[in-house]
């Protein structure tokens, strides 16, 4: 994968709310990891236009992110609001 280790503790333990880099099951954790690698796969398919198949897996993420997102969203609004504002995601 393109991301090294040392890379997905930096994200987990950024955007966890323990501020632990084991912290991997959160769902801060995972939005995080999720903008990261649909960052990447955005500026891949900026230069490889006809890659569908990357194309298809961006829009799972994508879709993965936002069910994520409508979930923290639905139980706790605060983390919610945090985690857009951190990340820039607009809704």
């Amino acid at each position: 994968m393109y991301l090294s280790a040392e890379k997905k503790q930096e994200i987990f333990k950024s955007n966890s709310i323990s501020k632990s880099s084991h912290d991997t099951g959160s769902a801060e954790s995972q939005i995080g990891l999720f903008t990261e690698r649909i960052q990447h796969l955005t500026v891949h398919l900026q230069a490889n236009k006809k890659d569908f198949s990357t194309k298809m897996g961006l829009l799972r993420l994508v879709g993965k992110r936002r069910r994520m997102l409508d979930y923290l969203q639905d139980t706790e609004i605060g983390r919610y609001r945090a985690i857009i504002a951190k990340l820039g995601i607009r809704k």
